[in-house]
């Protein structure tokens, strides 16, 4: 038998829907890590699966369609050659009944003679060629056309991985995932057994034991709510109570192995299970029955003393939240930390700019989102129109996102961060150049030496874990080839809304920001001196339901001089 590690793995999720939202941040961005941070943030990012570009995954839909046509094309060609076939059968039925009846009477007539050799000579080949015609070949010339295009076996299996990383972020039981009843969904899709089971089998092979468990224990509900299945029970049962050994719960898996032994006595790796996890358990028990009585012989006044000990390190020390645990928290719309008196110092305006000309009569509604850092939200900033427009010339080139190499500088893909992305110049439509005239109008920033806007879609499960926009000081290459200094402020502009997830979390200072369409958010990341604002560290929730776009400008140091002159005070 073979004994896997057994995985630190997550509690048990419970389903929360209240806010229901999510995001994927800007795309090339720089990120910083320390030695060991960056190995940590590496190996969360191993486990972060994002799903394809929804914009990307509808051409399979249409893949699919073409191929549904092309199949059901060949049905009726079938049919059609069946329905000739039994046309044929029920005349020669008819016609050999009556001459059975009275064979040598029957053959006296010369037309029948003739007939019967016209038949056995020349329609009984014609038969014989229809049925022998192929008419599949249509078929499967498309489908071999169209399958350069399907998903690999990596792409299912990240699509799984993207689905129980929705479900542990938002903490989505099995049984609602199944049933389909996700938060805003309008095209609901309930999981069969054996959607449940590969769910399963993925996280089992990834020595997942803990979404085995979870997603074994729904296929083996729903069979026994009598859904009917090509999967059966015994196989549900064999991996359901080895992933539940794996996590040390020895007495469920036995019993789960006499269940399987019930309907297969047959089955030989069980039978061997069995033996073994009876064997753990009395080891188990005994070695449990020792502590009991080493405890109880060490005496009350030690375990005061303990007791004791452990309250007061406690009062002196409280853990922080790990910035993962936060992350997550966050993005269900928990943990946010914005008290009411601080909220009473957030407002909505009619903002000029100090009177900019241009927004003097028709100011643009700005509302403060976040005290510190400071980040605002302009209302109805970019219409429908452009937004189909800017979403229209993004399509045709869209590519794999890149982020800054925060040591070498160089622009390159990266495990954790998953998307596809867009760069739309100025000169490539006057409506690029008048978009980016606004935010420099509203900021105030020169944008010349900005970055060119970027577009990006994210679809369902894609996120981005936390990260900043600017380089910080053991960077210093983190820009130059774009030779503007750093990052000084993000502009980011929300272009759809999202059904589902998708909101932009600050873990450290306890902010979400939600998407909605047609609003952008703006946030420096430097303060006046040039030091980075470490606050600004943020993540882009996953995506639960829906489609998120947006495009974003990340605006550097020069050219900003007398636009927002340098500060004596290092972090204000």
């Amino acid at each position: 038998m073979v004994v896997r590690q057994v995985l630190g793995l997550p509690s048990k999720p419970v389903y929360q829907a209240h806010t229901g939202h999510f995001i994927y941040p800007e795309v090339r961005v720089s990120t910083h890590f320390s030695s060991t941070q960056k190995l940590k943030d590496i190996v969360h990012s191993v486990f972060l699966i994002i799903m394809c570009m929804i914009g990307h995954m509808t051409d399979l839909l249409y893949t699919e369609k073409d191929l549904v046509t092309s199949l059901k094309n060949y049905i009726t060609a079938e049919e059609n050659k069946l329905k000739q076939v039994k046309q044929w059968a029920e005349k020669l039925d008819v016609l050999s009944a009556i001459a059975m009846q009275d064979p040598e009477g029957f053959l006296g007539n010369p037309v029948n003679a003739f007939k019967l050799m016209k038949r056995l000579n020349t329609e009984w080949g014609d038969l014989e060629s229809l049925v022998l015609k192929d008419t599949k070949e249509g078929f499967i010339s498309n489908l071999t056309l169209q399958r350069q295009h399907f998903p690999t076996d990596e792409d299912q299996t990240g699509a799984a991985k993207a689905l129980l990383r929705l479900q542990d972020t938002y903490r989505l039981d099995t049984n609602t995932i199944s049933t389909g009843d996700l938060p805003g969904v309008t095209h609901k899709s309930p999981m069969t057994v054996e959607d449940c089971f590969e769910l399963g089998k993925i996280a089992y092979s990834e020595v997942d034991y803990y979404h085995t468990e979870l997603w074994m224990e729904q296929a083996l509900k729903q069979l026994d709510e009598g859904e009917e299945s090509t999967v059966d029970k015994v196989t549900v049962l064999d991996y359901l109570s080895y992933a539940i050994y794996q996590q040390g719960d020895l007495g469920r898996a036995l019993e789960l192995t006499k269940r399987l032994l019930m309907l297969d006595p047959e089955h030989q790796r069980a039978n061997g299970n069995l033996k073994y996890f009876e064997f753990q358990l009395i080891n188990q028990r005994k070695a449990q029955a020792q502590e009991a009585q080493k405890a109880q012989e060490e005496g009350k006044e030690r375990r005061k003393r303990l007791t004791s000990d452990a309250s007061k390190k406690k009062k002196r020390f409280r853990e922080p939240v790990p910035e993962r645990k936060m992350y997550e928290m966050l993005c269900r719309g928990e943990g946010i930390k914005l008290t009411p008196r601080r909220q009473r110092r957030l407002f909505c305006r009619y903002f000029d700019n100090h009177g900019h000309p241009k927004y003097l009569l028709s100011p643009v509604k700005q509302e403060d989102e976040w005290d510190r850092p400071y980040i605002v939200r302009y209302h109805d900033i970019i219409s429908h129109g452009e937004i189909e427009k800017v979403k229209e010339l993004a399509k045709p080139r869209l590519r794999r996102a890149t982020i800054s190499n925060p040591i070498t500088g160089v622009l390159e893909t990266a495990p954790y961060r998953i998307s596809k992305s867009a760069w739309l110049t100025a000169y490539e439509h006057p409506m690029i150049d008048q978009i980016n005239q606004r935010i420099e109008d509203l900021t105030g920033l020169e944008m010349d030496t900005a970055e060119e806007l970027q577009v990006a879609n994210y679809g369902v499960g894609g996120q981005y874990e936390p990260h900043f926009d600017f380089g910080r000081k053991d960077e210093p290459d983190a820009f130059k080839e774009l030779g503007t200094g750093n990052r000084i402020a993000t502009w980011l502009f929300y272009m759809s809304d999202v059904a589902a997830g998708g909101a932009t979390v600050f873990p450290d200072v306890g902010a979400a920001v939600w998407p909605k369409k047609g609003t952008a958010v703006f946030w420096y990341n430097l303060f006046p001196s040039g030091e980075g604002d470490y606050s600004t560290r943020h993540a882009a929730c996953p995506v639960l339901v829906g489609n998120k776009w947006v495009s974003n400008k990340w605006i550097h140091e020069r050219g900003q001089e007398f636009r927002r002159p340098c500060g004596l005070n290092e972090t204000a």
